[in-house]
């Protein structure tokens, strides 16, 4: 199981600016996973605010957005939500590849901490078991949120004050 060995993140988002971005396809995982993510948001203390994007191929274009490239948001964190499925075609690579290189492209460039909620399943059954719903075994939307809370604040501490 993934999960297994997995840290215990206690974050406080106090103050951060949280960007969170779901993909809209498979709508019972997706609200799994929205659901997870604002407990954790709740549970954090940081402000939030959320938008949707039709699949997770979209995903990286709108964390550029809210990263702050093009003028966008800057937010102190991003959180990106999607789910991918295993289908007969090569186009869950393609999914996946994108998705997976376009926000890690987002959050290298922009300095921006992007939490990777982005589940890539070879079936329903793998997905509805990490999207935090009730008899999930996991709670993915909660994990990318402590993990960019969390990123963010590590990298509050990186940058040297003035003297």
């Amino acid at each position: 199981m993934s999960g297994a060995g997995a840290p215990s993140v206690l974050v406080d988002g106090t103050g951060l600016r949280v960007v969170v971005i779901a993909a809209s396809w498979h709508e019972q995982v997706m609200d799994g996973l929205l659901a997870g993510a604002r407990r954790a948001l709740r549970a954090s203390g940081a402000q939030w605010t959320e938008v949707r994007v039709p699949g997770s191929f979209e995903l990286p274009v709108a964390a550029a957005r809210a990263a702050g490239i093009g003028g966008g948001v800057a937010a102190d964190a991003v959180v990106a939500l999607g789910v991918v499925i295993r289908g007969g075609t090569p186009h869950f690579e393609y999914v996946c590849s994108a998705a997976t290189q376009g926000l890690t492209d987002v959050s290298v460039r922009t300095g921006v901490p992007v939490g990777f909620g982005v589940l890539t399943c070879d079936d329903e059954a793998q997905a509805l078991d990490r999207a935090g719903l009730d008899g999930s075994s996991e709670d993915k939307g909660a994990e990318a949120v402590e993990a960019a809370i969390a990123t963010a604040l590590t990298l509050r501490e990186l940058v040297p004050t003035a003297v």
